[in-house]
C-alpha cells in the first residue's frame, strides 16, 4: 500500500457489516486509514425481530428495532454516510476504486467491504428511504388488523414466524400457510424439526398446507381474493403475504462480480478472485450453507475484518489469509413468544 492515508468502505449496515465496521474501528490507524460504512437507512433493522413489530405497536419495539449507527465506532473511530448505492466501480488500478450514490455524490475507496445483504418480498420489503418506514410498518399493521382470513405464501423461517406472531396478537384470525415443499424449511434441516414445527403451529389452529403452490399470485392482495393451487385447491383469504424466501441485494454491482443466481463469487479469504481489494460478506456471498444473520457476524465477519487488516498491511493473504471454512447450520425459529424451535447440525432436531 501507499503512504497515503487510505479508505476503507464497509457497504451495508447489517448484520456482517456493523460487525466488520464496529472490529476494524478498533484495530485501525486513524491517522493512516479513513473508515466509512454507508448504509441506505440511518438505521439498522433488526430483520429476525422486525415480524413482531410489523404486526402490533405493543411495546413500541420500534424503539429497540431500528437501530441507529451512533456506536458503531468504538473511540468515534469512523464515519457513517447515509445512501443507496447505484453503482460500484472496480477501478483500473490495483487499490482503487469508486461507488456512486443515488444522490450522486462519488466516493473513493482503496478497500471495499460489499456487506448490502438481501432483498425481500412481503412485510419485510422495507423501503430504501427513511421517510417511508414508519408509512410502511403503520400499513403492514393496518392491512393485518382488519384482515380476519390471511394466507402466506411461504413456508421458511418467515412465513412460521409472521404465522405465530398473527396468532400471539389475533388468536382468533384464521392463518394459513401455503408452502411449495413437501415440509416446512427445506432440506438442510431434520426432518423430525420440520415436522414437529408443522405440528406445533397446528397445534394453535394455524392451518398448514404443503406440497402446493400458487403459480400466478393476484395483483389484489387484499380481499376478499379467492386463489386456485396448482393441485386445484380453492383458497378465500382477504389478505395474502408474500413471505418467501430473499434474494442476494447485489444489482448494482458489475456483473463480471456476481454467479448466474446474483450472489458475489469469493474466495476462501472472502476476498473477490479478480479484486483482492475488495471483500464480501453476509448473504451476498457464494457459499454452500444457508444464509443467516450468526453466519455473518460470527462467521464471515471475523474473517474479513481480519483479512482486511492484513491487506492493509501488505500480506499476501493466498499465503496467511485467515480462511473461512463454512460454518454449523443453525437455526431458530419463534412461533410466537410462547413457543419455539432450534436445531444444531451435529445435535438432529431439537423442540423447546
Amino acid at each position: 500500500m501507499s503512504s497515503k492515508k487510505t479508505t476503507v468502505l464497509v457497504l451495508g449496515g447489517g448484520s456482517g457489516g456493523v460487525v466488520v465496521a464496529r472490529s476494524l474501528s478498533k484495530s485501525l490507524d486513524p491517522q493512516k486509514h479513513n473508515l466509512i460504512l454507508i448504509n441506505k437507512l440511518p438505521y439498522r433493522i433488526i430483520l429476525p425481530a422486525s415480524l413482531r413489530m410489523l404486526v402490533s405497536g405493543e411495546g413500541k419495539l420500534e424503539e429497540r428495532i431500528l437501530v441507529p449507527y451512533d456506536k458503531v465506532f468504538i473511540n468515534g473511530n469512523g464515519t457513517f454516510i447515509e445512501g443507496l448505492v447505484t453503482q460500484v466501480n472496480a477501478g483500473d488500478k490495483p487499490n482503487s476504486g469508486s461507488l456512486t450514490l443515488s444522490d450522486g455524490r462519488v466516493i473513493e475507496y482503496d478497500v471495499l467491504v460489499l456487506a448490502t445483504g438481501s432483498k425481500w418480498d412481503g412485510p419485510t420489503s422495507f423501503p430504501d428511504d427513511a421517510k417511508s418506514v414508519n408509512s410502511h410498518i403503520a400499513a403492514r399493521r393496518d392491512e393485518i388488523a382488519k384482515a380476519n382470513n390471511i394466507l402466506l405464501v411461504g413456508g421458511g423461517a418467515v412465513g412460521i414466524e409472521l404465522a405465530g406472531e398473527i396468532k400471539d396478537a389475533w388468536p382468533d384470525k384464521a392463518v394459513t400457510i401455503l408452502n411449495r415443499g413437501a415440509r416446512l424449511l427445506n432440506d438442510t434441516y431434520s426432518s423430525k424439526l420440520r415436522l414437529g414445527l408443522q405440528r406445533q403451529l397446528e397445534e394453535r389452529g394455524i392451518k398448514v398446507i404443503v406440497d402446493d403452490y400458487v403459480e400466478d399470485l393476484p395483483a389484489k392482495s387484499s380481499g376478499p381474493v379467492e386463489v386456485r393451487t396448482a393441485r386445484g385447491k380453492s383458497l378465500e383469504a382477504d389478505l395474502i403475504l408474500r413471505t418467501w424466501g430473499a434474494r442476494s441485494n447485489t444489482t448494482y454491482l458489475p456483473s463480471s462480480f456476481l454467479t448466474p443466481n446474483g450472489t458475489v463469487k469469493v474466495l476462501p479469504t472472502l476476498q473477490l478472485p479478480s479484486h483482492p481489494n475488495i471483500f464480501a460478506v453476509g448473504d451476498v456471498i457464494e457459499w454452500d450453507e444457508q444464509k443467516t444473520a450468526a453466519k455473518a457476524q460470527m462467521g464471515h465477519a471475523p474473517v474479513v475484518a481480519k483479512n482486511v487488516e492484513l491487506y492493509l498491511q501488505g500480506a499476501d493473504l493466498s499465503k496467511v489469509g485467515k480462511i473461512y471454512k463454512g460454518s454449523m447450520e443453525m437455526i431458530m425459529v419463534s412461533n410466537g413468544r410462547k413457543t419455539g424451535m432450534g436445531w444444531m447440525g451435529a445435535m438432529g432436531g431439537v423442540l423447546f
